[in-house]
Protein backbone atom coordinates (compact mmCIF):
# COMPACT_ATOMS: atom_id res chain seq x y z
CA UNK A 1 0.00 0.00 0.00
CA UNK A 2 1.38 3.24 -1.26
CA UNK A 3 2.00 5.96 1.57
CA UNK A 4 1.86 10.13 1.27
CA UNK A 5 2.50 11.80 4.70
CA UNK A 6 1.03 15.16 5.41
CA UNK A 7 3.80 17.61 7.53
CA UNK A 8 1.26 20.10 9.05
CA UNK A 9 3.93 23.27 9.71
CA UNK A 10 1.05 26.19 9.01
CA UNK A 11 0.99 27.41 12.33
CA UNK A 12 1.87 31.07 13.23
CA UNK A 13 3.09 29.80 16.31
CA UNK A 14 2.37 32.82 18.43
CA UNK A 15 2.98 30.91 22.09
CA UNK A 16 6.48 30.66 20.54
CA UNK A 17 6.63 34.38 19.88
CA UNK A 18 7.37 33.29 16.02
CA UNK A 19 7.76 30.34 13.21
CA UNK A 20 8.88 27.24 15.58
CA UNK A 21 8.73 25.18 12.97
CA UNK A 22 11.31 26.64 10.85
CA UNK A 23 13.51 27.00 14.30
CA UNK A 24 16.69 25.51 14.21
CA UNK A 25 17.34 22.43 16.54
CA UNK A 26 21.03 20.39 16.41
CA UNK A 27 21.54 21.17 12.93
CA UNK A 28 18.33 21.60 11.08
CA UNK A 29 14.96 22.60 11.54
CA UNK A 30 12.13 21.59 13.75
CA UNK A 31 10.31 20.76 10.61
CA UNK A 32 13.70 19.29 8.77
CA UNK A 33 13.68 16.47 11.75
CA UNK A 34 10.28 15.57 10.90
CA UNK A 35 9.88 15.58 7.17
CA UNK A 36 13.24 13.21 7.65
CA UNK A 37 11.37 11.06 9.97
CA UNK A 38 8.42 10.73 7.57
CA UNK A 39 10.40 9.83 4.70
CA UNK A 40 11.34 6.62 6.66
CA UNK A 41 7.45 5.25 5.74
CA UNK A 42 6.35 7.87 2.93
CA UNK A 43 7.03 7.85 -0.62
CA UNK A 44 5.72 10.98 -0.74
CA UNK A 45 5.75 13.98 1.66
CA UNK A 46 3.83 16.90 1.47
CA UNK A 47 4.59 19.68 3.41
CA UNK A 48 2.09 22.14 4.52
CA UNK A 49 3.74 25.37 5.28
CA UNK A 50 2.05 29.13 6.24
CA UNK A 51 1.43 31.58 3.90
CA UNK A 52 4.10 33.29 2.34
CA UNK A 53 6.49 30.61 3.06
CA UNK A 54 6.04 28.04 0.22
CA UNK A 55 9.06 28.51 -1.45
CA UNK A 56 11.21 26.56 0.79
CA UNK A 57 11.08 22.81 0.67
CA UNK A 58 12.30 21.70 3.79
CA UNK A 59 13.73 18.40 2.34
CA UNK A 60 9.62 17.82 0.99
CA UNK A 61 8.19 16.87 -2.53
CA UNK A 62 5.18 19.58 -2.39
CA UNK A 63 4.91 22.68 -0.51
CA UNK A 64 1.40 23.97 -0.21
CA UNK A 65 0.08 26.70 1.66
CA UNK A 66 -1.89 26.29 4.77
CA UNK A 67 -5.28 27.43 5.66
CA UNK A 68 -7.09 29.75 8.85
CA UNK A 69 -6.68 26.29 10.77
CA UNK A 70 -5.20 22.92 11.25
CA UNK A 71 -7.75 21.40 9.78
CA UNK A 72 -8.02 23.30 6.90
CA UNK A 73 -4.15 23.18 6.51
CA UNK A 74 -4.40 18.78 6.89
CA UNK A 75 -7.18 19.22 3.85
CA UNK A 76 -4.71 21.38 1.85
CA UNK A 77 -2.19 18.54 2.21
CA UNK A 78 -4.66 15.63 1.65
CA UNK A 79 -5.28 17.49 -1.71
CA UNK A 80 -1.84 17.10 -2.91
CA UNK A 81 -1.67 13.33 -2.05
CA UNK A 82 -2.52 11.86 -5.10
CA UNK A 83 -3.81 8.37 -5.09
CA UNK A 84 -1.69 7.36 -1.91
CA UNK A 85 -3.55 4.41 -0.36
CA UNK A 86 -2.15 5.50 3.30
CA UNK A 87 -1.86 9.20 4.38
CA UNK A 88 -0.07 9.64 7.88
CA UNK A 89 -0.54 13.31 9.31
CA UNK A 90 2.32 14.94 11.45
CA UNK A 91 2.51 17.94 13.07
CA UNK A 92 6.02 19.42 12.50
CA UNK A 93 6.15 20.90 15.69
CA UNK A 94 7.06 17.24 17.26
CA UNK A 95 10.47 16.54 15.72
CA UNK A 96 11.44 13.80 17.41
CA UNK A 97 8.93 11.36 16.74
CA UNK A 98 10.72 8.35 15.90
CA UNK A 99 11.08 6.43 12.28
CA UNK A 100 9.72 3.48 14.75
CA UNK A 101 6.63 5.40 15.80
CA UNK A 102 5.71 6.07 12.22
CA UNK A 103 6.39 2.16 11.13
CA UNK A 104 3.94 0.92 13.97
CA UNK A 105 1.06 3.20 13.05
CA UNK A 106 1.25 2.36 9.17
CA UNK A 107 1.93 -1.04 10.23
CA UNK A 108 -1.47 -1.11 11.72
CA UNK A 109 -2.68 0.33 8.84
CA UNK A 110 -1.14 -2.27 6.79
CA UNK A 111 -2.93 -4.80 9.05
CA UNK A 112 -6.52 -3.59 8.34
CA UNK A 113 -7.07 -1.17 10.51
CA UNK A 114 -8.59 2.57 9.28
CA UNK A 115 -7.03 4.63 11.63
CA UNK A 116 -3.98 4.29 14.48
CA UNK A 117 -2.80 7.02 16.91
CA UNK A 118 0.24 6.82 19.24
CA UNK A 119 -0.85 7.19 22.90
CA UNK A 120 0.73 7.56 26.67
CA UNK A 121 -1.51 6.78 29.46
CA UNK A 122 -1.59 9.25 32.22
CA UNK A 123 0.09 9.27 35.21
CA UNK A 124 -1.08 12.56 36.95
CA UNK A 125 -4.08 12.50 39.27
CA UNK A 126 -7.00 14.03 36.77
CA UNK A 127 -9.94 16.16 38.51
CA UNK A 128 -12.88 17.89 36.17
CA UNK A 129 -13.25 21.03 37.35
CA UNK A 130 -16.04 24.19 37.51
CA UNK A 131 -16.71 27.44 38.78
CA UNK A 132 -19.34 28.20 41.76
CA UNK A 133 -19.94 31.25 43.59
CA UNK A 134 -16.45 32.69 42.23
CA UNK A 135 -14.47 29.78 43.45
CA UNK A 136 -13.07 26.51 41.00
CA UNK A 137 -14.28 23.54 42.90
CA UNK A 138 -13.58 19.47 41.93
CA UNK A 139 -16.76 17.86 40.53
CA UNK A 140 -15.32 14.75 39.38
CA UNK A 141 -12.47 12.48 39.36
CA UNK A 142 -11.51 10.30 35.99
CA UNK A 143 -10.48 7.32 36.44
CA UNK A 144 -7.05 7.79 34.64
CA UNK A 145 -6.51 3.94 33.40
CA UNK A 146 -9.42 5.06 30.48
CA UNK A 147 -7.13 8.27 29.41
CA UNK A 148 -4.36 8.74 26.69
CA UNK A 149 -2.36 11.93 25.76
CA UNK A 150 -2.56 11.61 21.95
CA UNK A 151 0.48 12.56 19.64
CA UNK A 152 1.72 12.18 16.06
CA UNK A 153 2.16 11.01 13.27
CA UNK A 154 -1.42 9.78 12.87
CA UNK A 155 -1.88 6.99 10.03
CA UNK A 156 -4.61 6.41 8.45
CA UNK A 157 -6.62 4.55 4.89
CA UNK A 158 -6.70 7.26 2.38
CA UNK A 159 -10.10 7.63 1.31
CA UNK A 160 -11.35 7.05 5.49
CA UNK A 161 -9.68 10.09 6.12
CA UNK A 162 -11.03 12.02 3.37
CA UNK A 163 -14.38 11.25 3.83
CA UNK A 164 -13.78 12.13 7.28
CA UNK A 165 -12.54 15.62 6.37
CA UNK A 166 -15.21 16.32 3.74
CA UNK A 167 -17.35 17.58 6.07
CA UNK A 168 -14.97 20.17 6.30
CA UNK A 169 -15.44 20.41 10.47
CA UNK A 170 -12.48 21.50 12.41
CA UNK A 171 -10.98 19.40 15.42
CA UNK A 172 -7.65 19.33 17.26
CA UNK A 173 -6.46 16.00 15.53
CA UNK A 174 -7.52 14.28 12.58
CA UNK A 175 -8.33 11.20 14.59
CA UNK A 176 -11.49 13.20 16.26
CA UNK A 177 -13.06 13.56 12.73
CA UNK A 178 -12.38 9.62 12.16
CA UNK A 179 -14.23 9.28 15.51
CA UNK A 180 -16.90 10.99 14.39
CA UNK A 181 -17.76 9.15 11.38
CA UNK A 182 -17.95 5.93 13.88
CA UNK A 183 -14.97 4.37 12.71
CA UNK A 184 -12.86 1.80 15.14
CA UNK A 185 -9.09 3.77 15.96
CA UNK A 186 -6.68 1.97 17.33
CA UNK A 187 -4.13 3.19 19.69
CA UNK A 188 -0.23 2.24 19.97
CA UNK A 189 2.29 3.22 22.59
CA UNK A 190 3.73 6.58 21.87
CA UNK A 191 7.04 7.92 22.86
CA UNK A 192 8.04 10.16 25.72
CA UNK A 193 10.31 11.31 23.70
CA UNK A 194 7.79 12.83 21.52
CA UNK A 195 7.37 16.57 22.85
CA UNK A 196 5.79 18.88 20.69
CA UNK A 197 7.37 22.31 20.48
CA UNK A 198 4.82 25.25 21.84
CA UNK A 199 7.42 27.08 23.86
CA UNK A 200 11.25 28.65 23.08
CA UNK A 201 12.25 26.38 26.27
CA UNK A 202 10.64 23.45 24.08
CA UNK A 203 13.88 23.77 21.76
CA UNK A 204 16.65 23.14 24.89
CA UNK A 205 14.33 20.44 26.14
CA UNK A 206 14.11 18.54 22.69
CA UNK A 207 18.51 19.23 22.27
CA UNK A 208 18.82 17.77 25.40
CA UNK A 209 16.45 14.89 24.43
CA UNK A 210 18.06 14.12 21.27
CA UNK A 211 21.76 14.77 22.87
CA UNK A 212 22.15 17.31 20.53
CA UNK A 213 22.92 19.99 22.68
CA UNK A 214 24.88 23.23 21.40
Amino acid sequence: MSVACVVVAGGSGSRFGGLKQFAQLGGDTVTGHSIRAARSVASLVVLVAPQGHTDDTQGADVVVAGGVTRAASVRAGISACGDAEIIVVHDAARPLASPALFAAVVGVIRDGAEACIPGLGITDTVKRIAQSKGEVIVSETIARDELVTVQTPQAFRAETLKRAHASKSDATDDAGLVEALGTRVVVVLGEPSNIKITHPGDIEQAERIAGSVV
